[in-house]
């Protein structure tokens, strides 16, 4: 059960800056939308899904410049990434983490649409764990997302690897050296869309045998 909003769990960070609250929480909430509420295992939601900031104040700085508190702000999402990655890493039964990005969406909607389909199909994640460079899953993905897209605008990439070019597959050795990559513990999936200008990702993982075997038995 982790899913946005957030995922099965209780955050707390601590900081000793001295800062107003409505400006801490405009930075929590800036962060928490792009980290914890980014991440995916198996898309199922949870009912207890909290992010505690707490500030001290203890460093005994002033006011915060607008140039002190952006850095304050991605500060505060940097260790919220590395956080919120940590969870997906340690997913039930999960062998791989995978950083999926969206680009060229029409809406940033759509790219949010794009990135949660995707990672949350079970196809795909399962082709994940097979370390299998299967296109044509993630283009299925995507066509039931409900987007604007034309199957001829879409690149995809595992990391540097261009698989689909144009919505068609580039053949036999690509998909080699992306079968490759993919049997690392950490790989990319970039697909380009080339409908727009906006993009947005989702940091999940593979599902694998060992993820059924746990919520099989979760109860008995």
């Amino acid at each position: 059960m982790i899913m946005p909003d957030m995922a099965t769990m209780l955050c707390f960070i601590l900081t000793d800056i001295a800062v107003d609250p409505t400006r801490l929480n405009e930075a929590l909430v800036w962060g928490v939308e792009r980290t914890f509420n980014r991440i995916s295992v198996d898309g199922d939601m949870s009912t207890n899904d909290t992010v505690f900031v707490l500030a001290n104040g203890a460093a005994g700085n002033g006011s915060l410049s607008p140039e002190d508190f952006q850095g304050f702000r991605a500060g505060l999402a940097t260790v919220m990434d590395e956080l919120s990655t940590m969870i997906v890493r340690d997913g039930e039964g999960a062998t791989k983490l995978i950083r999926l990005a969206i680009k060229g969406a029409a809406t940033p909607a759509d790219a949010l649409a794009a990135a949660r389909t995707v990672a949350n199909s079970a196809l795909v994640k399962t082709a994940f764990y097979g370390s299998d460079p299967n296109w044509g899953r993630i283009m299925a993905a995507l066509g039931r997302s409900g987007i604007q897209m034309r199957e001829e605008g879409v690149t995809i990439w595992v990391d540097d690897v261009k698989i689909v070019e144009e919505g068609m597959g580039r053949g036999a050795e690509p998909e080699a050296k992306a079968a490759a990559k993919m049997k690392g513990k950490e790989f990319s999936v970039t697909v380009d869309l080339h409908e727009g200008k906006f993009e947005d990702h989702i940091t999940t993982c593979d599902l694998t045998h060992e993820y059924v075997s746990i919520n099989a038995d979760y109860r008995t």
